[in-house]
């Protein structure tokens, strides 16, 4: 549905919870302004309302959640809340816990032809990649790590050794092991033979573990050329170092694939996974091959790694739905045919503002720029303030903040997306 507006943008329910939330939450956490935010109330689908009773379009699908539409698990949550609704996950499991364990290993590694893969379940997208790297440092007894700048991989403390993305480390820096060395992240094949270069001057005899995506997220939706991967894994393998796989966001057939890194086709030794895993609850998967996650020893009643939520019984029910419509042809096929709308509209878009529209499938983005070298940044943040007062929501993402986000949930339909490039427009035209 498009866009209803009953009141001003925010409205006094929103400003009013503004105010409220001040007083009362870490100011570091929620951005507040005479024009931001609305407080979101319900959602259904492609539509988000908020306190003030305004219907809106999401662009965003809430960080990537809700890949599937809004709401899409909630039937699944009550019937399941209503059995069990928290379990003692590493103590007491649920044969929930096991099927989507099985269900991860299928369309992952067997998928890949690596044979059955190993899962340990956590809560949120920066826990999966913290288990990923402590199961290298199980694997190799090494505790260097190599990653790429613009990387985003949450921001608990281990998840930033790896992030590249310098306003989340740089108040945390003394408190970081100086363990990362970070590389360029290539966007075209002369990038691809300096990476080739980078590599090679590493001293690997530390390094127990590589940390990517395949795709860049909120590093401003930055897609590799072909071969990126296949040079990763070379390098891997030449020099013993586990290859993670960061795709928390690009997992989930929100490029167009499976997961991001079908597009080349190559695997790594684990992938961490989260988001649309369940369509809503919190709840993380790190997923890799047997013979890696065995360096980890057997439990002997108290696990070296958990955490009270593990393996929740309403996130499992909730992903084992959302594992079993993924893996659905027809929800690829629908992916590919809304992008390919989407991603036409945005080229056809005209201002001296758009430097490039990039991305895949629904994973999209468009990098602004002055051309007399301001900030950008600055620019995008007003577009995302106009396109909520017309009733849509973005993001915006890249070091500098200046790379408009498109990932909308699959279901937007052509008329929805129609609006938002209309009123788009005319946004990049103020």
């Amino acid at each position: 549905m498009l866009p209803e507006l009953i009141t001003e943008i925010p409205g006094p329910r929103s400003l009013a919870l503004a105010d409220e939330l001040k007083r009362y939450e870490c100011r570091n956490v929620t951005y507040t302004a005479e024009d931001w935010p609305v407080f979101w109330q319900r959602a259904d689908g492609v539509n988000v309302w908020d306190e003030d009773g305004n219907r809106y379009i999401d662009l965003t699908a809430a960080f990537g959640v809700a890949g599937l539409g809004h709401g899409w698990s909630a039937g699944v949550m009550r019937e399941q809340s209503e059995k069990l609704i928290h379990g003692m996950g590493d103590v007491h499991p649920t044969a929930l816990k096991v099927e989507v364990c099985k269900l991860l290993s299928a369309m992952t590694f067997e998928r890949w032809g690596e044979g059955v893969a190993k899962t340990t379940l956590s809560n949120s997208g920066f826990e999966a990649v913290e288990t990923a790297l402590k199961t290298a440092v199980m694997a190799t007894a090494k505790a260097g790590l190599v990653s790429f700048k613009n990387g985003y991989h949450g921001l608990g403390y281990g998840a930033l050794l790896g992030t590249g993305i310098e306003k989340f480390r740089t108040p945390f820096e003394e408190q970081l092991a100086p363990l990362c060395a970070q590389l360029d992240f290539p966007s075209t094949e002369d990038d691809l033979l300096r990476l080739e270069q980078q590599l090679g001057a590493i001293e690997a005899a530390d390094v127990g573990a590589l940390l990517v995506e395949p795709i860049q997220g909120r590093g401003g939706k930055l897609v590799p050329p072909d071969g990126f991967l296949a040079m990763l894994r070379a390098w891997c393998d030449c020099n013993e170092v586990v290859l993670i796989y960061d795709e928390v966001y690009s997992g989930f057939n929100r490029t167009g694939k499976l997961f991001a890194c079908d597009w080349e086709g190559v695997a790594p030794d684990i992938i961490c996974l989260g988001k649309s895993l369940s369509g809503g609850y919190p709840i993380s998967a790190c997923v890799g091959k047997s013979r890696v996650m065995d360096a980890w020893p057997a439990s002997e009643g108290e696990a070296l790694h958990t955490s009270t939520f593990l393996g929740n019984p309403v996130g499992c029910a909730m992903a084992v739905a959302s594992l079993k419509e993924h893996s659905n042809d027809g929800t690829r096929a629908q992916v590919e045919k809304v992008s390919a709308k989407f991603k036409e509209l945005l080229c056809e878009l005209k201002s001296p503002l758009i430097k490039q529209v990039r991305g895949r499938g629904l994973m999209l983005g468009m990098e602004l720029e002055h051309a007399d070298g301001g900030c950008a940044g600055d620019v995008a943040g007003q577009v995302l303030s106009d396109m909520m007062q017309q009733g849509v929501f973005m993001l915006a993402d890249g070091a500098e903040g200046n790379v408009l986000a498109f990932t909308p949930p699959f279901i937007i339909n052509d008329e929805e997306i129609e609006f938002a490039m209309e009123q788009l427009q005319c946004a990049l035209d103020r």
